[in-house]
């Protein structure tokens, strides 16, 4: 089967042998002669209405696999990523899940993209028993208790969670919230709903758009008419974009709040001086921290691949899981069964990766909670 790569992804943004020495975790592995070869299955959104997000986490991921295969692999074993496009589109997902499960050299499913995707595919998963790595969903719906599905990144509820916990702070209690008209907004909106129920804060105007968001300017519109406080946006690529310009252009002042999957470069240079005051949820710490070592290590990869993009939390996010897939392969030792590898994974307690924590307790959990609020400034730049 071919490995397809976006094609915004040139050579020049892989890792290479050369850069690879630099990144001091690589001594986890010796560089012994490769005697197989794991194929990681992918399905996400290479050319959708989100594909900035599923190209970040896709090259962000390629830079650990590519280091690491410089290096020989680990235990002999170099990896190969097999990234099939969906563009977003759930029924294609689940046929190229159903495509790369129906081939017998794919030994794990990893960092497929999107809600209502998951969904279709953990039917598939479930049944085949094969470990499904860190979908990139913060939804309920995909924490199941199973223990071949391994979740990395924290929940929507933990953002929405954060977002309103700040908002309540700042004496903020009506609040709207524009959300996808897809399980992914309603997600969000429902976890949003649950936050504030908590603290007993009354239950706000909300508006959906469509994935294609066509319909952003009379979400706007009703939302704007109830004159609220702040807005949380359940929403995620050309969605957002549509929406917040709409809105912007009714109401400039009103404090708006996204999740993680909002913030990507892409979005943020198209919305332009829109962006600027956007508070935003991460899942990970900022990607150009120079305190943070798992960031420092980043970028340090980033640079040294040559990528042209400005390195993004979406791009960290899809190193960090990379990481810790290696981390996993390498405690699994040289005998590597499918039953091995889960038995590695969840061995990981409190596990530091530098400035982010992996705790893997009980399937049905995620093994991170990390969180932190950031807030776009006039240069379109993120600040904590």
């Amino acid at each position: 089967m071919p490995h397809h790569r976006p094609p915004s992804l040139s050579r020049r943004t892989l890792l290479t042998g050369a850069a690879a020495t630099a990144l001091p975790w690589l001594g986890m592995g010796t560089a012994q002669a490769q005697d197989a070869t794991i194929v990681l299955g992918q399905s996400t959104d290479l050319s959708g209405p989100l594909a900035d997000l599923g190209q970040a986490m896709h090259q962000g991921a390629q830079l650990v696999f590519n280091a690491v295969n410089a290096r020989g692999g680990i235990h002999g074993r170099t990896i190969t990523l097999n990234t099939l496009d969906d563009a977003y589109d759930v029924k294609k997902a689940e046929a190229n899940a159903k495509q790369l499960l129906a081939d017998s050299n794919t030994f794990a499913l990893f960092n497929c993209m999107g809600t209502p995707h998951v969904e279709a595919m953990l039917p598939l998963v479930k049944e085949s028993g094969i470990p499904f790595f860190s979908p990139f969903t913060g939804a309920q719906s995909a924490r199941i208790a199973a223990r071949n599905v391994f979740n990395v990144r924290a929940g929507y509820a933990d953002e929405a969670e954060k977002q309103i916990q700040h908002l309540v702070t700042l004496g903020i209690k009506r609040i709207a919230v524009a959300h996808q008209a897809n399980s992914f907004g309603k997600e969000v909106y429902n976890n949003v709903q649950r936050a504030m129920g908590k603290l007993q804060l009354p239950e706000g105007v909300n508006a959906t758009v469509a994935n294609d968001g066509q319909d952003a300017k009379a979400a706007a519109q009703k939302i704007a008419q109830a004159e609220p406080e702040a807005v949380i946006l359940g929403l995620a690529g050309k969605p957002t974009l549509e929406f917040v310009k709409a809105f912007r252009a009714l109401r400039r002042g009103t404090a708006l709040y996204a999740l993680s999957v909002m913030g990507t470069p892409a979005t943020l240079t198209a919305l332009g001086a829109d962006a600027a005051g956007i508070n935003i949820t991460q899942v990970v710490p900022m990607p150009n921290s120079p305190t943070v070592p798992i960031s420092r290590e980043f970028l340090q990869a980033w640079k040294a691949s040559g990528a042209k993009a400005e390195p993004s939390h979406l791009a960290l996010e899809g190193y960090i899981n990379a990481r810790v897939f290696c981390e996993a392969l390498q405690r699994t030792g040289k005998t590597l069964t499918r039953s091995s590898f889960l038995d590695a994974l969840w061995t990981f307690k409190k596990w530091d990766l530098g400035g982010f924590e992996i705790n893997a307790t009980e399937p049905g959990h995620n093994a991170s909670r990390f969180v932190e609020l950031t807030l776009v400034g006039r240069d379109g730049k993120f600040m904590r």
